[in-house]
């Protein structure tokens, strides 16, 4: 029986009408874009004409486009774009973290906020946050649109107004959204094309205009000399393709994947009762269409092995995380939990589902089995009526 793939929130798989956009790239249009020979100008086109698709899809100048390798660096550079003290929360992404340490290594001021219940941060929270005094010095906020383990959703829009009213820069990791068409209206934008069908490798940053980012990578003056390195045009050419189809298939990619996430929630409500916790918003405007978190507190004071609880799952061939693909091979509690206030024993079992466009009823079905049969081992829950 084939795997039941659970896992998207992480990567998703390539569209095969994304491989045939690349595929030329592999082969007699190999030029490097800097090369100024005719293949090189060949290759140069393709990746301007991908940047000027990818601008008009988000509404922005081809010159606002970087093309980088993925949410990691995107989200690096971003931060890189602050001249003063960042804000940012305890449940972002482990790249705006440890972003945020070297800034501070550097002898910059960060602030981190705690996030709410289910781990994304209100736009009253930012403003309380800003008008206090330890955070004068502050010249970028950085907040997610959807957190990438609850996928829980902040309101961008609101923080947005709230920095542009201070004349602050907002940066919006929007990752695990944008997929569904749902681009916030931020100063710097974070995308990655593995977490929308595209390939992995490839991301982008949108930089408002007038916004000074420096460069990550130093060397030649690719990106306008804001990312050093040899463009990887087939990369480009599959991103731009990838985002063309989210943004033309978005309503109905998030409808399905809703409604996959829904009967994935109503059917773990039934098998595992008060076993289990779902830290997830119910409401749907609360909510990414298609993340869906859980933990298993302790029994009896006794707590659950997560690793086991993800190691199980596999074994009944269903393909879930632990959190963050970036950090769930760590096997340490959820970062994202333990800032929410949730003790350690409950965090350290926790397993992240998200479902994707191909995604069937019959997969939730299997992956609600599966997760039964499960906890009867490892919980030994009583039989459920």
């Amino acid at each position: 029986m084939h795997p039941v793939y659970l896992d998207h929130a992480a990567t998703t798989p390539l569209d095969a009408r994304v491989l045939e956009a690349m595929q030329p790239f592999f082969g007699e249009q190999f030029g490097n874009a800097s090369s100024v020979h005719a293949l090189g100008r060949q290759a140069r086109f393709a990746v301007e004409e991908c940047r000027e698709k990818v601008a008009a899809l988000l509404g922005a100048e081809p010159g606002e486009i970087i093309f980088t390798s993925g949410g990691t660096e995107s989200n690096n550079m971003a931060l890189g774009a602050a001249s003063g003290g960042v804000l940012t929360c305890a449940a972002e992404h482990e790249s705006v973290l440890r972003s945020g340490e070297a800034l501070q290594s550097f002898g910059r001021t960060v602030h981190m906020l705690k996030p709410g219940r289910f781990g994304a941060v209100s736009a009253e929270d930012i403003a309380r946050a800003l008008d206090s005094e330890a955070c004068a010095g502050v010249t970028l906020v950085s907040i997610m649109h959807a957190n990438n383990e609850t996928g829980a959703l902040s309101p961008v829009r609101g923080i947005a107004e709230i920095c542009h009213a201070k004349g602050l820069i907002f940066h919006c990791d929007a990752v695990q959204t944008v997929g569904y068409a749902m681009f916030p209206a931020a100063d710097l934008t974070t995308l990655s094309g593995h977490k929308f069908y595209g390939p992995k490798g490839i991301g982008a940053l949108f930089v408002r205009g007038g916004i000074d980012v420096g460069p990550v990578l130093r060397g030649g003056k690719q990106e306008r000399g804001r990312r050093a390195g040899t463009e990887n045009v087939a990369a480009i050419a599959g991103f731009a393709k990838a985002l063309e189809l989210a943004f033309d298939e978005g309503e109905s990619r998030k409808r399905h994947a809703r409604a996959m996430r829904d009967r994935l929630r109503t059917g773990i409500q039934a098998v595992a009762g008060a076993r289990m916790h779902i830290v997830t918003p119910s409401d749907t405007d609360e909510a990414a269409p298609h993340i869906l978190g859980v933990v298993v507190p302790p029994v009896n004071g006794h707590p659950i092995d997560g690793e086991m609880l993800l190691l199980n799952m596999d074994m009944e061939n269903i393909c879930v995380s632990a959190g963050s693909a970036c950090t769930s091979g760590a096997l340490e509690p959820s970062h994202v939990l333990m800032a929410m206030g949730m003790n350690r024993d409950t965090a350290a079992a926790f397993l992240r589902f998200s479902v994707g466009r191909n995604t069937t009823d019959e997969d939730v079905d299997r992956a609600v089995e599966a997760l039964d049969r499960v906890l009867r081992r490892m919980v030994r829950m009583p039989e459920s009526s």
